[in-house]
Parts: C-alpha cells; sequence; structure tokens
C-alpha cells in the first residue's frame, strides 16, 4: 500500500464503513484511482473474542455484492450466523407470520454478522487492489466542494484532490454538510436497545420478532447458540432498560417475548442508539455523491438499513464504470442523477413502508390491533404474497445492480 501525498484522485471516498469499503472494492481493479479515508484503525477479531454490540442482517442480495468484490470467503472465515427461518407475531393478538428458506429453494434467509466482521473482509480485499489506496488513520480538516475538482484537507497538511467526491461518512456527514445538502430528519421517539444474550432453549436458526406496543423486540441468532437482540422502545423506556442492572433486565426481557426462549440466563454489554429517521434532499451534485448513512437512515425493525447501503454502493460503482467504459464523465451531474433516480425511489419506498410498520404495530388501539393482526394471518395464509414479499426483502428480485443478482434467480 502506498501513503500517497498532494495527488490526485479519480474518486475519493470519506468513510471507511461498510457502504464505503463495499464501494471502494466494487471500483477495484478498474483504471480509476481511489481512495478512502477513515479516522479510526480497525482491530482484527479473533475467535475467542466476544460477539460486537453492532450485528447487521445481511440480505442474500447483500451476500451476493460481497462474493462479486472478493469479500464474502473472508466474512465466513471470520464467523457469521446463517439463519432458515424468520418468525414474526404481535403481543396484543393471535397475528403470526413464519418464513421458511426451504419454501423459497434456498439454504438461509440471510445472515446476521457483526459490521466489524464486514469491515475487515472488505478490507482485506482493498488491500490486494492497487488503484485502492486506504488512507487511516486520517482527520479531515476541511472540504472543499466547490470548485469542479473536490479538495480535502487533512489534519496532517495533505491536500487531496478527486473529480468525484463520494460521502460514505454516516448519519452526520461531513461530505453533505459541506455540500449544503438539506435532510429531511424525524425523531421516531424511541432507542435501539441492543446486547447479546443467552437463553435456555436454542433459537433453531430463526431471527424472532415480536411487535410490542411500545416498539419491535428481535431475538437474532448467532452462530454459538446466542442472540443479539435489538429491542425499539419509547427512550425514557430504552434509558432505564440500559440503566437495569442484569437479574431485572433478563426478568423484563423474558416477559416481552413471552419466554419464547425460555430463561435469559445472562447479558453481555448494553447500549442504546437513538432512532431517526433522515432522507437528504439530495443523493447528488456535480461532482459528488452521498451513500448509505450519509443519504438516509431508517427504523431497524425489518433490518434493512445496511441492505440499502450496501446497494447504494453497488449501484453507484455501475454507473460509474459504465459511463467510464463509454468514455463519459463519470463525476458529470447527469451521469450521477442514474445513481439518485435509481436508489432514490427504492430507499423511499423501503423508508415509507418502515415508518408505517412502525406507525401499525408500536400503537395500542384496538381497532389497529385487529387489522395489523388480521393482516398478518392473512398474508401468511397467502403463499405468492407473502414469498413475493420475502423475496424483495432478500434482494432477490427488483431493480437491483448486475453485481447484486444472484444467478439462477
Amino acid at each position: 500500500m502506498k501513503n500517497p501525498e498532494n495527488i490526485p484522485y479519480d474518486i475519493i471516498i470519506t468513510g471507511g464503513g461498510m457502504v464505503g469499503l463495499t464501494l471502494a472494492c466494487a471500483l477495484g481493479n478498474s483504471r480509476l484511482k481511489v481512495a478512502v479515508l477513515e479516522a479510526f484503525e480497525l482491530p482484527e477479531i479473533s475467535p475467542d473474542d466476544d460477539y460486537d454490540l453492532r450485528v447487521s442482517a445481511i440480505s442474500r442480495a447483500s451476500q451476493q455484492v460481497f462474493t462479486s468484490v472478493g469479500a464474502w470467503e473472508g466474512m465466513k472465515a471470520r464467523r457469521v450466523s446463517p439463519f432458515e427461518y424468520m418468525h414474526v407475531w404481535d403481543a396484543t393478538g393471535d397475528g403470526v407470520i413464519h418464513f421458511d428458506a426451504a419454501d423459497l429453494g434456498v439454504d438461509v434467509l440471510g445472515h446476521l454478522i457483526e459490521n466489524r466482521v464486514v469491515q475487515l473482509a472488505l478490507l482485506a480485499r482493498i488491500r490486494e487492489l492497487d488503484n485502492v489506496d486506504y488512507l487511516c488513520p486520517v482527520e479531515i480538516q476541511s472540504i472543499e466542494v466547490q470548485t469542479s475538482s473536490k479538495q480535502v484537507l487533512l489534519a496532517d497538511g495533505r491536500r487531496l484532490s478527486a473529480r468525484l467526491l463520494v460521502g460514505a461518512d454516516g448519519a452526520n456527514s461531513k461530505v453533505r454538510a459541506a455540500a449544503g445538502i438539506d435532510i429531511e430528519q424525524s425523531p421516531y421517539g424511541q432507542k435501539g436497545v441492543v446486547c447479546v444474550v443467552k437463553s435456555s432453549k436454542h433459537h433453531q436458526y430463526t431471527a424472532w420478532q415480536r411487535f410490542l406496543p411500545t416498539g419491535p423486540l428481535a431475538f437474532l441468532p448467532l452462530k454459538d447458540g446466542r442472540c443479539s437482540i435489538v429491542w425499539s422502545a419509547d427512550n425514557e423506556r430504552a434509558d432505564e432498560l440500559v440503566a437495569m442492572d442484569e437479574a431485572d433486565f433478563c426478568r423484563q426481557l423474558e416477559q416481552a417475548f413471552e419466554y419464547t426462549l425460555g430463561k435469559v440466563e445472562s447479558v453481555g454489554e448494553r447500549a442504546a442508539f437513538p432512532l431517526i429517521r433522515r432522507h437528504a434532499r439530495q443523493y447528488v451534485q456535480p461532482g459528488l455523491a452521498l451513500v448509505g448513512d450519509a443519504a438516509h437512515t431508517i427504523h431497524p425493525l425489518a433490518g434493512q438499513g445496511v441492505n440499502l447501503g450496501v446497494l447504494d454502493a453497488a449501484s453507484l460503482a455501475q454507473v460509474i464504470l459504465d459511463a467510464d467504459w463509454q468514455k463519459k464523465d463519470f463525476a458529470a451531474y447527469a451521469t450521477l442523477r442514474k445513481y439518485e433516480r435509481w436508489r432514490r425511489g427504492e430507499n423511499s419506498l423501503m423508508m415509507h413502508s418502515m415508518s408505517g410498520f412502525k406507525k401499525l404495530f408500536s400503537n395500542e388501539k384496538p381497532e389497529l390491533s385487529f387489522v395489523r393482526n388480521g393482516g398478518l394471518k392473512l398474508v401468511n395464509q397467502l403463499g405468492p404474497i407473502k414469498y413475493k414479499f420475502m423475496r424483495h426483502a432478500m434482494g432477490l428480485e427488483g431493480d437491483l445492480p448486475e453485481i447484486a443478482r444472484t444467478i439462477g434467480w
């Protein structure tokens, strides 16, 4: 790996998280010179390390992207947790829906993977690419976007320039701020409480989710038999859950989950993250694009946030590489608008759907309870509709980028 100083790039990606690294890998082995800027070094993971708090549900489409860019084997070599079933039910009635991978003709519905495992595997792949420089740790001092060549000044004095600047730097994106792009923002009034728990019963390779009036509670299966939980609760309630001693928390968790997996025998470190719906009013400007959380954040109840970002990265890479192959300006506004039109509609649909689900299920009104329980039971009985919905969520159909398409589907 080179350590470049004051040299021009074709593309600079700010943010070495899962989405930024996916984009860099997707641009690998092209004639484009790419830099990834990341503030924090990432420690390697060992089999003896406990599970991280941040775990993501990786869809089949995202898995195919990781396979296409050469990173999936690196994830499997560390640790991934497949799940074959999904079971969802409502706390206020008898509505239930169950999905089985075998009914879709696949071996698994998806995988639970720690964010760090995804990043490490992508980073290992980047180190094999001659056209990508990974600069870490670096601190961005300032960003200049008003010129045709975008400029990034680092705290160590280096000034980097690029024809295209991509913000993959999260919900509080510096690139988005520098470009003056506004966001539509709507707090859900909830926090997501996360931790790893051990229950007395095995998770049965099932992703479990119970909709409570105060927010959904998910038990997500890990490879060693434990579960990663995501408990979305009103802000005050979430803070209470984090502050409880372990015994009280276990009791609250068992009751909220109806003892579905028996007693909760142990709980790891707990944390709570604010849940906010955000959507950038623009994804692109001339020579600038936003991907992942820099462009949108979503409620975690369907586990789609990371997957939307991965598809952003794959779609943007396809638009860039197609334009470059056709000898067109990949940084031109007209080119980048193709990416925005492609992804904004898909992301908006998912965001509005999740907001609708949240309003429908996080509600104790009897008439809404009747509607959602009846709806769950009806969809569960209507096989074609049920599995069309699941195939779309898994990324087995829809307007997918080429590297996300699974052969045979």
